[in-house]
């Protein structure tokens, strides 16, 4: 029989695609967010239930793994930062009630790469900490969606806790990187700027690290005040809608903030374009037959809190190897 799982904070459902690809079934959702549940409905036939606040832990059936992408906003290096003092962050807490009532066999947390270093570290001992107390062996690591099959650089912070044995991150299959050309639409009716509207750099390079290729910025003045003479190509460059990409590399992390989709690409063909929203879904690996059944502003926003999916299904296929039945 297959393995159970609830799907907590489930967003339009990137984890559950991740962990169904496994095998694992899906008995319970919930997210708080109405857009997010029409999505999710629309594509598994389920409506999650809505503030996990509200949900009377001895409701939830019982599972074998907990699954929750709980808010990253107060733990984020583009939030305030405020952790557990912020609202968002005090639901780890009721993660914590419903798994003191479940005790399900597997935890698995998955939130921003900036958590372990949130508050010096504390807000991430209080996490580990609390699940130990639980009495779940914890193991944790930074993953990057960019080496599991999708070109984009998106890091994240996976926990798992078990009742059995530790999770041994290192057994996690990883992929050759690939390149954004790769995934990019054939045709389509595609945003080119003006050449007058860009300037690209004469030598761009590959950063080792994130595989990127900054390839050049748009004109387009975003700040004056408090920016010093000489320095406006450096305000231009940090600000993520002006920056421009080769699709020769892979693509920044796609930002839940940005509801226009200003990613900007630089194409096989020396032309300056952005990223249109099939390719946004594509790089997050959500499979082409997944239904949009939001606004494009929204989506952008959904994207942007999701997970990539292949990442999930690679992390699920090695729970079912090292804990599955």
């Amino acid at each position: 029989m297959a393995m159970t799982f609830i799907d907590l904070f489930c967003g339009i459902g990137g984890i559950r695609l991740g962990m169904e690809s496994a095998g694992f079934r899906c008995i319970m959702s919930s997210d708080i967010n109405a857009e997010c549940q029409r999505t999710y409905q629309a594509n598994f036939g389920d409506l999650p239930k809505g503030d996990v606040t509200l949900i009377d832990e001895k409701s939830i059936p019982d599972h074998d793994i907990l699954c929750a992408g709980f808010p990253c906003q107060p733990f984020s290096i583009s939030g305030k930062q405020k952790g557990f003092e912020d609202t968002r962050g005090t639901l780890f807490f009721e993660i914590c009630r419903i798994i003191n009532k479940k005790r399900p066999t597997i935890v698995f947390l998955e939130n921003v790469k900036h958590l372990v270093h949130h508050n010096h570290g504390n807000t991430f001992a209080v996490i580990l900490s609390r699940l130990e107390d639980f009495g779940y062996a914890v193991s944790w690591r930074v993953l990057n969606g960019a080496d599991f099959g999708v070109p984009q650089n998106r890091e994240r912070i996976i926990i798992l806790g078990s009742l059995k044995n530790r999770f041994d991150f290192d057994k996690l299959k990883t992929q050759p990187r690939v390149r954004l050309l790769d995934f990019l639409d054939k045709e389509g009716d595609f945003e080119y700027l003006k050449p007058d509207e860009y300037t690209l750099l004469e030598n761009p390079k590959q950063q080792p690290s994130s595989g990127l290729i900054f390839a050049g910025y748009r004109n387009k003045s975003i700040r004056k005040a408090g920016v010093r003479p000489g320095t406006i190509h450096l305000s231009r460059v940090h600000k993520q809608p002006n920056r421009i990409y080769s699709v020769f590399g892979i693509h920044p992390t796609l930002p839940s903030q940005e509801t226009s989709g200003r990613f900007f690409i630089l194409t096989d063909d020396n032309r300056v374009r952005k990223l249109t929203l099939n390719e946004c879904w594509r790089i997050m690996g959500f499979p082409e037959t997944y239904k949009k059944v939001c606004a494009s502003g929204i989506q952008y926003k959904q994207l942007g809190n999701s997970v990539c999916v292949p990442m999930i299904a690679e992390v699920a296929n090695e729970i079912k190897k090292q804990f599955g039945h």
